[in-house]
C-alpha cells in the first residue's frame, strides 16, 4: 500500500515537473520568437529610414512612410553621423541629459544589437533599439509563472501538513485518554484492597506509602485525561506550584544533585492548570538529570515583570547543539536511546497551546549545561 501511494506521488511529482518545464521552455521559445520578429521590424524600419533620406519628401513611398509611424511600440535612439540624437517612443526623455542618454544607450546595446543604417558603404546613423512592452512582459512570465506555482505548492504543503498534524494530535490525545482509561480501572480496585487491608490491622506505614502511589498514580491519569480537550485554567500561585513540583523532584533524585530555587518573596498570580504545569516543570527537571547524570547542579529561577512571569531551568549537564535548539521540543525527537521523545513535545503543548506561554532553550554550551525558559502571562486582577 505504501509503495502504491509513493509511487503515485512520484508520478504527480514528475509529471509537475514536466508540465512546468514544458511551459518554461515554450515561453523562451516565444521570447525567442517576438525578439526575432522585433529585430526584422526594426531592420526595415532602418531600411525606411534610408529611403526617406534619400527621396525628396513629395516623392516618399506611402509604405515608406507607414512603416515609419506606424512604430509606436519599440523604443528606440538614433544617433547620427554628425553627433546629433533623436528618439522615438520614450517618454519624457530629454536629450540635453547626457547622463541619462547615455544609460539608455547601454541598456539598449544589452538588449538588443545596434543597428548601423548605411548608404552607399557609408554609416550615416546607428539604432539603438530596447525590448518593446510585450517582450518584457513576456521576459517576467516565466518568473511570475514560478512565483505561483511556488504559492500553490506551499499551499498544499502546509495544508497537507496541517492535515498530518491534526490527525497525530487526535492519535495522541486518543491514545492518552485511553491510558488515563487503562489506569484508573486497576486503581479503583487497589483502593478497594487497601480498605479490606485497613480492617486487617495491617501496618499503617505500608498502607500510607501505598495511598501516596495511589495519589501519584490518579495524578498521572488525570494529566493524561486533560491531553487533547481544552484544561481549566485557574488563578494559582506560581512560586508554590513551582516549589511544589522541585521539592517533589528533589525527594525522588539523587544526593549528588545540588536543587536550588530562586524565588521572590511574594505570591505571583498566573492563570494555570497545576498539573500540566507540575508535569512541564517534571520533565524540564528529568532532563536536566539525565543529561548531568545524576550528578550536577539545578538551579529554578522565578522572574517577574509587571505582565510576564519568566521561569528558568538551568543545569550543568551535557549541553544542547544550536541547532537542536528548536528540535528538541519535536515530537519523537529523543536523545536517549530508550524512550519516545515525547516529554519535550508535550511540554511545548502544554505552555503554547494550552497556557498562551512560550518555551525555549535560551543558551547551552556543550559539557557545562543548558538554560531553558518558560514564560507565562501573570494574571491581572
Amino acid at each position: 500500500m505504501n509503495n502504491n501511494i509513493n509511487i503515485i506521488r512520484w508520478s504527480i511529482i514528475l509529471g509537475s515537473f514536466l508540465i512546468i518545464s514544458s511551459i518554461l521552455w515554450n515561453t523562451y521559445l516565444f521570447f525567442q520568437y517576438f525578439k526575432n520578429e522585433e529585430r526584422i521590424k526594426m531592420e526595415i524600419w532602418s531600411k525606411a529610414q534610408i529611403e526617406l533620406i534619400n527621396s525628396d519628401q513629395e516623392n516618399v513611398s506611402p509604405l515608406t512612410l507607414d512603416i515609419l509611424r506606424n512604430n509606436t511600440s519599440t523604443p528606440m535612439i538614433k544617433v547620427n553621423n554628425d553627433g546629433s540624437i533623436e528618439h522615438n517612443n520614450i517618454e519624457n526623455l530629454n536629450l540635453t541629459d547626457t547622463i541619462t542618454v547615455s544609460k539608455l544607450i547601454k541598456k539598449f546595446s544589452k538588449e538588443n544589437k545596434p543597428i548601423e543604417i548605411k548608404y552607399n558603404n557609408q554609416v550615416l546613423s546607428v539604432l539603438y533599439y530596447g525590448n518593446s512592452t510585450i517582450i518584457n512582459k513576456l521576459k517576467y512570465y516565466p518568473l511570475a509563472l514560478l512565483l505561483i506555482v511556488f504559492l500553490f505548492t506551499s499551499v498544499v504543503y502546509f495544508f497537507y501538513k496541517s492535515s498530518k498534524t491534526a490527525a497525530l494530535n487526535k492519535l495522541w490525545s486518543g491514545m492518552a485518554k485511553e491510558t488515563a482509561h487503562q489506569i484508573a480501572t486497576p486503581l479503583s480496585s487497589i483502593m478497594g484492597w487497601i480498605e479490606i487491608l485497613k480492617n486487617k490491622n495491617v501496618d499503617n506505614t505500608y498502607i500510607d506509602e501505598i495511598q501516596k502511589d495511589i495519589k501519584r498514580l490518579n495524578t498521572i491519569t488525570d494529566r493524561f485525561s486533560k491531553i487533547g480537550s481544552v484544561p481549566a485554567l485557574e488563578r494559582k500561585d506560581i512560586v508554590f506550584e513551582t516549589e511544589s513540583t522541585v521539592e517533589y523532584m528533589k525527594t525522588r533524585s539523587s544526593n549528588s544533585v545540588n536543587f536550588k530555587l530562586v524565588k521572590p518573596k511574594q505570591k505571583i498570580i498566573t492563570l494555570l492548570n497545576s498539573q500540566l504545569y507540575s508535569w512541564t516543570i517534571e520533565n524540564l527537571l528529568k532532563n536536566s538529570l539525565d543529561s548531568m547524570k545524576g550528578l550536577g547542579d539545578i538551579t529554578i529561577e522565578i522572574n517577574e515583570t509587571n505582565l510576564l512571569v519568566d521561569i528558568l531551568i538551568i543545569d550543568t549537564g551535557s549541553g544542547i547543539e544550536k541547532k537542536l535548539y528548536k528540535k528538541i521540543f519535536d515530537p519523537g525527537y529523543t536523545s536517549k536511546k530508550r524512550g519516545w521523545g515525547l516529554g519535550l513535545s508535550l511540554s511545548k503543548r502544554i505552555i503554547e497551546d494550552y497556557h498562551k506561554g512560550s518555551i525555549e532553550v535560551v543558551s547551552s554550551t556543550i559539557g557545562k549545561g543548558t538554560t531553558i525558559k518558560i514564560q507565562l502571562k501573570r494574571a491581572i486582577s
